[in-house]
């Protein structure tokens, strides 16, 4: 039977705004009626994958989303003396089997893909070295489709998969599903309207022209985001050729930098930074369900952290009335100004004993 993991974490975060779409406004997700902040489930994926905890971690055991593999061997090969026509050919020909490639008259990225491909340091690594047997005048046309990996040394990649249309037979089905991060209560997109002042403009400079600069608004919310993660943990030991110990530091990686790493939009405006408050982690082999039906209704209260939390694990025993437990066995850290459960250490161990 699978081994599912699932992660629920409520983090608050002040003046904020971690994700926005393409007019510079927050998002946002109407849910039970109501105005909500999101966080999209891509922007934090990127922010885990790249994240100072996924360094720390695991290492190189990570992957690289790029269109520029091809022109990484293109260096190499013009670095090693090799004719700028032929090592595009060369080039190209290596990077062809992660995408299709952009037109060869291209003139400025011609060994570029035309869409990100995620690219374990491995296949990196073969990559490089047939740029080399390249060098050495060997013919590698051949040997470039074996350059993909049928599975991964890759934690993220394992994790949140990996999509190749034109050889769908490396692709990854994600070990790793995550939710769009969306508050518990309604919450209403506020402006900041701000000036700049120029430090060496002088009253004399333009004649009556003592103000401002410069003008802006930039918009911004807060509240406390619910978050939900499911891991299913077998599928991530068979993604990773069975490395049973590379499953468990990429589960705690997942853990830790989810409580801890938030989005880097607008950090350097509004410092935004928190850690989860709330922890629950359920592992067994019951079929996964979210809780983001507990705030279904608006929470309404002079302590929205304390209510959610309240909300949150009063929706989940109902749940367990009514369907039976959703788990075998659960984990949990509660750190709010009035009470502290449970340490990161316990969670993180917990999690990484759902991979058997």
């Amino acid at each position: 039977m699978t081994t599912f993991l699932q992660m629920h974490l409520l983090t608050t975060y002040p003046a904020s705004n971690l994700n926005r779409d393409d007019t510079g406004r927050p998002k946002t997700v109407v849910f039970g009626g109501k105005p909500r902040l999101r966080i999209s489930s891509q922007s934090l994926k990127r922010a885990w994958r790249t994240s100072s905890v996924f360094a720390e971690r695991l290492g190189d055991r990570v992957g690289k989303r790029t269109q520029r593999l091809g022109e990484e061997v293109f260096l190499r090969l013009k670095a090693g003396g090799m004719d700028e026509r032929q090592a595009i050919k060369i080039s190209r020909t290596i990077a062809e089997p992660f995408g299709k490639l952009v037109d060869e008259k291209e003139e400025k990225n011609p060994t570029f893909i035309r869409q990100l491909a995620f690219i374990s340091a491995e296949e990196r690594t073969r990559a490089m070295s047939l740029a080399d047997r390249a060098l050495a005048g060997e013919d590698v046309a051949d040997a470039a489709n074996g350059l993909l990996g049928k599975t991964d040394t890759a934690a993220d990649i394992a994790m949140f998969g990996r999509m190749l249309a034109d050889a769908p037979a490396y692709n990854r089905e994600a070990a790793v599903q995550v939710s769009h991060a969306m508050t518990t209560h309604k919450v209403t997109v506020e402006d900041d309207y701000y000036v700049a002042v120029d430090d060496l403009k002088r009253p004399a400079d333009v004649d009556g022209d003592v103000g401002t600069s410069f003008i802006g608004v930039q918009e911004y919310g807060a509240g406390v985001f619910y978050l939900y993660a499911c891991i299913d943990a077998d599928l991530l030991v068979s993604n990773l050729g069975g490395d049973k110990m590379l499953a468990k530091d990429a589960v705690q990686a997942l853990i830790e930098s989810a409580a801890t790493v938030a989005p880097r939009g607008k950090q350097s405006s509004f410092a935004s930074r928190a850690r989860a408050s709330y922890i629950l982690l359920e592992r067994g082999s019951q079929q996964p369900r979210t809780l983001a039906a507990a705030f279904i209704k608006s929470v309404h209260d002079d302590d929205i952290l304390t209510a959610s939390i309240n909300h949150l694990t009063s929706f989940r025993t109902n749940l367990d009335t009514a369907y039976g437990p959703g788990s075998d066995a659960t984990c949990d850290l509660i750190a709010t100004v009035q009470q502290v459960k449970g340490s990161i250490a316990d969670v993180l161990s917990f999690g990484a004993e759902s991979i058997g």
